[in-house]
This record gives C-alpha cells, sequence and structure tokens, in this order.
C-alpha cells in the first residue's frame, strides 16, 4: 500500500510559543501582554494532510469526496455546540490573525491557556459550551425533571415561559443531519465493501433518531474496509459542567494494512490483560469484548471537536459501555499525525527537558506503542461501579473525564511492562517506553488544567515524582528511576481503579483540585520551551485540493 505523505509546511520568520496541545492555567507566557495575535496563531506548526489515492477505487474516492463534506456539517455543528453563530462571530474581528486564532479554536476562548477569552467583549466560556443555557445553575438542572435531560444526544434550553426543556439534537439540528444522512446513504450506495455500505447506512438512520448503537455495533463489525469515517455526536470534553453531552466531529481515515497487521495479535490478549490489573478482584470483575481490534491509519481530514485546539492522535471508540463490554472497542492509531507531533514537539522537548543521557532513549516507536496501549486501555478495567452508583461516568459527572485519560495514560504503559515481560513485545527496551512516556508528559502537560487530558498528565507527573520515579535536577533536566517506576506506575493504576470502581466523587475531585495543576518550578521549566520556540500543537491543511478530489 503506497504510504501517504504528510508535508510539514515551513513557515518563515515565525516564533512559536511555550504550550503542547491544549489549555494552560497560570500560563505566564500566554498572560505576557507582549504576545501578539500573530505569536498565538504560530503557536501551531501547520501540517498538510495530503494522499496518494491512486490504489482506490473510483467509488472509493467518490466516497471520501462526499465524506468530506458530511465532515464539513460536522464542523458547523460543532460550531454551534460550543459557540452559536459562527459567521455573526466571526464578522465581528477584523484582524486578521485574531480571526484565524479563533478558527482554531472554534470560538474566543483559548484552549491553550485554561479557555482564557483573547477576543474583545467576550468573557469566561460557559462550562456548559451552548449545550445549556448560560443562566442555568446547577441545581436548577438537577431539579429539573426529564428523563432525557442527561443523555448524550439532547440540548437543554428555555422555553417561552422560561422553564427548562430538553431538545433532541436530530431536532435542535434538524436541517444539518438531514443533509448529512442523505449525504451518507449516497456514500454507501457507492460502497463495495458490505461492513463499509452498512455502517454508513445506519449511521444516517442514527443521525435522525440519535440512537447511535446500532451504527456503533456495525461498526465494531467493520473489519475489511480500507477507508473509514467516524462521524456524529461522539466525545463530551466540550461539556465542562457535566460531562453528558456528546459533541460533533469527523475523521477521515485511510488503513495502513502494514502496520495494522503487525498489532493485530493485541486484540486477542485484551481479556487475559484484564485479569492481571493491579487491584483487587471486584474492580476487574468486568470483561472487555475480545472483539476489538487494533489498526494503524493515515488521517486525512479532522473536523469539529477533535480538530479545536490540541489534535487527537489516536481513537479508542465506541464509548458506548454497552458495546464496549459485548464488542470491546476500535483502537485507531493516526499515525501521520503522531509522526508530526513527534518530530515537531516531542523530541524537542525531551533535548530541553529530559537528562541528556536518557535522551537515548526518546523513540517513535515506543511513544508510538505507549500510545497505542493507551486508547487499549480506554476499553479494561470498569465500566459500571461496583456499590450501585450507576456506570463511572454517570458517577464521576464533570470529573470522569480527567479520571479516565488518567486511567488510560497509566494503564497503557502497565500494558507495555507486562506485554513486554511476557514477551509479546520484543523490539526495543522498555526504558525506551518509560523514558518517552515522561517527554510525553511535559508535551501534554502543556495543554493545561482545562484540559482532561492536561489534567491527567499533571496528576501522572505528581504521582511520578512523590514516588521517586521521576527527579530533576538543579539544572532542570528530568531523569528517570528505572527501579522504582514500575511500583509507581502500578500504585497509580491501583489508585485510579478504586476511584473509578467506587465512584468516588469526592476522592477524583480533592485529587484533581490537588494535584491537577502546573506548579510554579514546572512553569518555568515549560517557559524554556518558549524561548526555544518549540510548537504547541498543530494545525492542518486540508481538503478536497488536498486530496486532488
Amino acid at each position: 500500500m503506497k504510504k501517504l505523505l504528510i508535508v510539514i509546511i515551513a513557515v518563515s520568520s515565525i516564533s512559536f510559543l511555550s504550550s503542547c496541545g491544549g489549555n494552560k492555567e497560570n500560563n505566564d507566557e500566554n498572560n505576557d501582554s507582549t504576545v501578539t495575535m500573530k505569536e498565538k496563531v504560530d503557536q501551531y506548526a501547520v501540517v498538510e494532510l495530503s494522499a496518494d489515492l491512486s490504489h482506490l477505487s473510483n467509488n472509493d474516492k467518490k466516497i471520501i469526496s462526499i465524506m468530506l463534506d458530511v465532515a464539513q456539517i460536522m464542523d458547523d455543528l460543532y460550531w454551534k455546540q460550543t459557540l452559536g453563530d459562527k459567521n455573526g462571530f466571526l464578522d465581528t474581528i477584523s484582524d486578521p490573525d485574531m480571526k484565524r486564532f479563533a478558527e482554531i479554536n472554534y470560538g474566543p476562548w483559548d484552549r491553550l491557556d485554561g479557555n482564557k477569552p483573547f477576543v474583545p467583549g467576550f468573557d469566561t466560556k460557559p462550562a456548559g459550551a451552548n449545550f445549556y443555557p448560560t443562566d442555568m445553575t446547577k441545581e436548577e438542572f438537577e431539579a429539573y425533571e426529564d428523563e432525557n435531560k442527561a443523555s448524550l444526544y439532547t440540548v437543554i434550553r428555555r422555553d417561552e415561559d422560561g422553564n427548562l426543556k430538553t431538545i433532541w439534537y436530530h431536532d435542535e439540528y434538524a436541517a444539518e443531519l438531514k443533509k448529512a444522512s442523505e449525504l451518507l446513504l449516497q456514500a454507501a450506495e457507492l460502497a463495495e465493501d458490505a461492513g463499509l455500505k452498512l455502517y454508513l447506512t445506519l449511521r444516517a438512520e442514527a443521525l435522525l433518531t440519535s440512537n447511535y448503537q446500532p451504527s456503533d455495533l456495525a461498526w465494531m463489525d467493520m473489519k475489511e474496509s480500507n477507508i473509514d469515517f467516524v462521524v456524529g455526536p461522539i466525545e463530551n470534553y466540550e461539556d465542562a459542567l457535566y460531562g453528558y453531552k456528546a459533541a460533533f466531529e469527523s475523521f477521515i481515515l485511510i488503513k495502513d494494512v502494514e502496520w495494522s497487521n503487525q498489532l493485530a495479535h493485541f486484540a486477542a490478549l485484551l481479556p487475559e490483560l484484564q485479569t492481571k490489573l493491579p487491584v483487587e478482584d471486584k474492580y476487574k470483575a468486568e470483561k472487555p469484548g475480545a472483539d476489538s481490534d487494533m489498526n494503524v491509519y493515515e488521517v486525512v481530514y479532522y473536523g469539529g471537536d477533535c480538530n479545536a485546539g490540541s489534535k487527537t492522535i489516536a481513537i479508542n471508540l465506541p464509548n458506548d459501555e454497552e458495546v464496549q463490554l459485548q464488542k470491546g472497542t476500535r483502537k485507531l492509531q493516526l499515525k501521520n499525525a503522531m509522526k508530526a507531533k513527534f518530530d515537531k514537539i516531542l523530541y524537542p522537548i525531551a533535548e530541553i527537558l529530559m537528562d541528556p543521557d536518557q535522551l537515548q532513549y526518546v523513540k517513535f516507536d515506543a511513544f508510538f506503542q505507549n500510545v497505542m496501549f493507551h486508547e487499549t486501555a480506554h476499553g479494561m478495567g470498569i465500566k459500571n461501579t461496583i456499590n450501585g452508583k450507576g456506570t463511572v461516568r454517570e458517577a464521576l459527572q464533570e470529573f470522569y473525564s480527567p479520571i479516565e485519560e488518567g486511567k488510560a495514560d497509566i494503564l497503557g504503559l502497565y500494558l507495555v511492562t507486562l506485554l513486554r515481560e511476557s514477551g509479546e513485545i520484543t523490539d526495543g527496551d522498555l526504558k525506551e517506553n518509560y523514558v518517552s512516556f515522561i517527554a510525553g508528559i511535559f508535551r501534554s502537560v502543556r495543554f493545561g488544567v482545562a484540559s482532561a487530558h492536561g489534567k491527567a498528565n499533571m496528576m501522572c507527573f505528581r504521582h511520578m515524582m512523590n514516588e521517586g520515579a521521576i527527579s530533576r535536577s538543579d539544572k532542570g533536566f528530568y531523569t528517570v528511576n528505572f527501579e522504582k517506576m514500575p511500583a509507581a506506575v502500578e500504585s497509580l493504576a491501583n489508585k485510579i481503579l478504586v476511584i473509578q470502581g467506587d465512584g468516588d466523587i469526592e476522592a477524583a475531585k480533592k485529587w484533581i483540585e490537588t494535584d491537577g495543576k502546573v506548579s510554579d518550578e514546572l512553569q518555568k521549566d515549560l517557559d524554556r520551551l518558549t524561548e526555544n520556540k518549540i510548537p504547541v500543537d498543530i494545525v492542518y491543511s486540508q481538503g478536497k485540493s488536498h486530496l486532488n478530489l
């Protein structure tokens, strides 16, 4: 299979700021009044997503073209969910750099700086984005009686009397979803792969009914298609009020068959690996579906939620707990996006912050493995509390996402350790996974505490420091203690799995508030990345013209 091309566009005379793909609290560099809008735009290294599609059939090329049209609809819907009137908002901005920065952030709030407003006239970002009335209190919502109010696929509005009312997505966004559904059916007609055809057909129906489970199940069974389309309301990060509401997004993907074949055998090991998690049996009694699969893709388009601020480099879906227990999840590794972030961001960070004697252990293959097993770990552990508090997501509410991301981070590293010890992974060295993991923390900590990933990485960082698994020299270099690292990984995994299993929202809240922050000392080290002009994250130049469609 011909490899897709990923071209990193060099931008001349650019000054990159420090921060690496998310949000940050107490970010002195971004608080500096001398930072210009152009410098904020230039925090993002531009990456062109282009592809050689010559190996695809004419029908597949037509399908991708249709997918791009649907993806644009998802992008427009995400604007509605996060802000409201996209064009009305952008038309008020005359400064081209400010307008570009607003486009990157899908609104007037800097996602890499604690969602602080950067457009005059805007205040703090509403925690509930545009999913709820901005004047709604938690007490009002909790007193409101409606069985669908916490659904992933409803918005809360006010009626003519000012009372709360619940509206399904397929009613709130009826025109857009009807058009997207029609386009998906057109793509389904062209699909030559039976699995892709069924998935697109059922997804088209789901957009009109808000019943996504049948299409999620069909997507799990879609094993052979060389093109893939993640589309619809999926992740709930945008809802920082409760974490209930799903945001629209889309990925268009082309399978890397060679790399995918190398990963296929790991999926069958998940049920056995679940039994080896470092926690009491009651916290691992659930069995992950054995129908999971792992594949490597080249991503050719991002739209909506996944394109806002920091960019996703791997996918673990579906999020539906019932589907996960029945069939597991699919782990999609976005190889070209990972390589861009490793080359442009992670390795340069390691050169500045990691012990020079350990720089030899920062390797792309180890970074790739860590990310892959991070996504694998999302499907492991426990989905339902052991004490009748409902699902872990329901029990932990707005604290669910950082705890879940922390689980995936540390269980992923724990799984890599187990697989190396059992001889399932034989290439490279565990030291590479450990050092690349810590370097990856610095990349993600720069996301800041307005990001679930940033909180999770900060909490992991503090745990590792407290356990002596990593240490900082007087020169500001961080060193991994290879002897203490395994125990630190195991104890952190245990802590998270117990919080999830118990549905202990108070423990989650206290931990996040205590450790989910960037210390002054660490901030000074991150500021050194600014001085060296390390990019924050990447932003894509993408679309039909880049694919010759």
